[in-house]
């Protein structure tokens, strides 16, 4: 979603519809509108990080590792 214009792969998508359902995949595409827009706005005021995530990663739930 961070190109212009907006281009998602119907593989992509495909793969998607398999995991996600429809109010689902709303909200899924809302987050990524959403975070994208905080993005281009922090980048359009030089905001930067102030690194108290540096280094940080999101753990996967337990069993997460397993799923097909």
């Amino acid at each position: 979603m961070k190109r212009t214009p907006v281009e998602v792969p119907e593989a992509l998508f495909a793969q998607l519809r398999e995991i996600f359902n429809e109010p689902q995949m709303v909200e899924l595409t809302a987050t990524i509108a959403w975070e994208n827009y905080r993005a281009r706005f922090d980048h359009a005021f030089g905001i930067e990080g102030e690194g108290f995530s540096e280094g940080a990663f999101c753990a996967l739930p337990v069993g997460a590792a397993h799923r097909p």
